[in-house]
């Protein structure tokens, strides 16, 4: 769905808005397998397929799983390759997920974050990228439409890096972003083309004069080279990561980060959260800054690989920290967002405070109120020092 305002620029659903994204991007191979809530994304793209407007390969298949081992297959023979999903989907992906980023390739995925069953929910929360953080995809998140269109673009040249060759994960808020209308800014179909760049795959199956083996079976002499190559890619994703956001703001006049601070410089206490609720804590934020009450948020956009020095210097000034998620790692002892935050921390001179709480799973509502009692235990424990409680569930009533 899409309300033309002028030009460029539009009112659009996140979904939409990725289906046009990918549309604009023209993938050589789409294999789709629709799900709630990212099923728009497909349909919308398959609109495009089935009008002309593109000249993609989409596929449809029996399975999410069947799904991505097509996009492997595409992108072994040499295809810029995007496909969407979300929750049990990407779930039913997770064996082929090691192996696309094991075989380093370059694959973009768009992930519409839903809850995993069970209890069966279809709402948001993180936890199915959440549990795929460590399969050795690139993983950037967004707070809204615009930044999840302009994130696709960015994925596909950061994944497409001859020093990465990984592939990418875009992720955005079930229902709350991916089914709201925002107000959207397009980039002209020429200037995607030439931010993204003609892909010229580094090896291709289908070049029988340079042959290639994937997937080859390899034994503890080897395996672990592979892995530390893997490794050193994603270590080195972090600076493409800042060069290809820079070089957007430079193009289309909005600069990305590896994270959006917000009234974060001289503020004593600070929350960590990922997405759409960082706009809602964000009013929370003004709300008390109006008060004389120095607070701050921080959102992380790259997640995987996890900037660790830049997140500590940002976070360095402040006493007290709450790392908030949308996923808990059912470890006992906080989210995993809060695990990768509180290990940032660890080798500071002067270590804020840091506890964690687990909020809004399965779309429960987060609401102002939530992040402004937060910001209230914050500032009691950023004045006495002490952490009653480490990790606990909110938004519970």
């Amino acid at each position: 769905m899409a309300i033309s305002i002028n030009k460029n620029q539009v009112c659009m659903t996140g979904n939409s808005a990725i289906a046009y994204a990918m549309k604009q991007i023209n993938p050589d191979v789409c294999p789709i397998y629709p799900i709630t809530p990212s099923t728009q994304v497909v349909e919308d793209f398959a609109g495009y397929v089935a009008d002309g407007k593109v000249t993609s390969e989409l596929i449809t298949v029996e399975s999410e799983h069947s799904a991505m081992s097509a996009c492997i297959g595409a992108s072994a023979a040499g295809a810029r390759v995007l496909t969407a999903t979300s929750s049990q989907g990407l779930a039913l992906m997770w064996e082929m997920l090691y192996i696309a980023s094991g075989m380093r390739l370059p694959i973009v995925i768009t992930d519409v974050n839903r809850a995993l069953s069970a209890p069966i929910n279809i709402h948001c929360d993180h936890s199915d990228t959440m549990g795929a953080r460590d399969s050795g995809w690139i993983q950037i998140y967004s707070e809204t439409v615009q930044e999840a269109y302009d994130n696709l673009f960015q994925a596909v040249k950061i994944a497409e890096d001859s020093g990465v060759l990984l592939p990418a994960m875009v992720c955005l808020d079930g229902f709350i972003t991916c089914h709201a209308i925002e107000n959207l800014t397009l980039i002209d179909d020429t200037d995607v083309r030439s931010f993204i760049g003609e892909y010229r795959p580094a090896t291709s199956l289908l070049d029988t004069d340079n042959p290639v083996t994937y997937g080859a079976m390899t034994l503890q002499d080897t395996y672990m080279t592979f892995k530390h190559q893997q490794s050193q890619a994603m270590a080195g994703a972090k600076d493409v990561a800042v060069r290809v956001g820079k070089e957007f703001g430079k193009r289309f006049g909005r600069e990305y980060g590896l994270f959006d601070p917000y009234r974060l410089d001289d503020a004593d206490v600070a929350i960590v959260i990922l997405n759409s609720a960082a706009g809602t804590t964000k009013v929370a934020v003004d709300e008390l800054r109006a008060k004389g009450v120095k607070v701050g948020v921080l959102r992380p956009r790259l997640f995987r690989p996890f900037p660790f020095s830049e997140i500590a210097e940002a976070l360095k000034g402040c006493k007290a920290v709450a790392v908030l998620d949308r996923a808990d790692s059912m470890n006992g002892f906080g989210g995993p967002v809060f695990n990768e935050v509180r290990s940032a921390l660890y080798d500071l001179d002067r270590r804020p405070k840091i506890i964690s709480r687990i909020y809004g799973l399965g779309g429960r509502d987060y609401k102002v109120k939530d992040a402004l009692e937060v910001f209230s235990e914050l500032g009691k424990i950023a004045q006495s020092g002490q952490v009653d409680t480490l990790q606990k569930y909110i938004t519970m009533g």
